[in-house]
């Protein structure tokens, strides 16, 4: 199994004063051929956005958009009609498909909303947009792997036009999860918060990590301090 380490400093990003924003592959104005995505992963944008401001309203197409928020709230709208709330704990999936219009915006007067935003490319082009938002708690969340996102929408997660799963854990220190990879498989895991060792590296808030292996393999994430993480399963 090779593991090979994206470090939380060698990100891209930018500070607009209210938005702080760390690129883990190529975005916008930050560009590395080496960082373009990850398999059918394009985009981890990890941002802060501050009170009352946010991302108005604007278009994307044929995209899978998976918003993770981490701290504080996110007010979302689209031209589909849909409008919500993402709180920690909540997954949001929006199918960009032919064409929608959405707005993120921080609704706090006080609090920075802290959040990764996750760009997935879709299977195929021209799907209808669509919408979909499911809260996980920190129960089921706790110590171990749960999924929150697949191709079929399995346990209750949000469906992804790709064959991807997205899984999230909250570790205690010495906690331990194994994501078990299945033969032609791929993972990139990403430390959302916290310290952990995945395979024996050690990755802190912001690293994330690719892993290839030829044959089916474990890859056992263990916490070295309170730590949450996200790892996609990827063809």
């Amino acid at each position: 199994m090779q593991i090979r380490v994206r470090a939380a400093r060698d990100r891209g990003g930018a500070d607009h004063g209210w938005l702080r924003t760390a690129h883990t592959f190529s975005f916008a104005d930050y560009h590395d051929p080496a960082f373009m995505g990850y398999r059918a992963l394009r985009v981890i944008n990890e941002d802060h956005v501050a009170p009352s401001r946010g991302f108005g309203m604007h278009p994307h197409r044929d995209m899978e958009i998976v918003t993770y928020v981490l701290e504080g709230e996110l007010a979302h709208k689209d031209s589909m009609g849909n409008g919500s709330t993402i709180r920690p704990g909540d997954v949001q999936r929006m199918s960009a498909g032919t064409g929608v219009l959405h707005s993120e915006m921080n609704p706090s007067k006080s609090q920075t909303a802290h959040l990764l935003q996750i760009w997935i490319l879709p299977d195929k082009a021209g799907y209808p947009p669509s919408y979909e938002q499911k809260a996980f708690s920190e129960a089921e969340r706790r110590g171990a792997l749960r999924v929150v996102a697949s191709p079929d929408g399995r346990d209750g997660s949000v469906t992804i036009h790709q064959d991807a799963t997205l899984a999230a854990a909250l570790l205690a220190p010495g906690q331990e999860v194994v994501h078990r990879l299945a033969r032609g498989r791929h993972a990139w895991v990403q430390v959302a918060r916290g310290k952990v060792d995945v395979g024996g590296h050690a990755l802190a808030a912001g690293d994330g990590a690719a892993v290839d292996g030829e044959g089916e393999g474990a890859l056992a994430i263990r916490a070295s301090e309170d730590a949450e993480v996200l790892v996609f399963d990827l063809a």
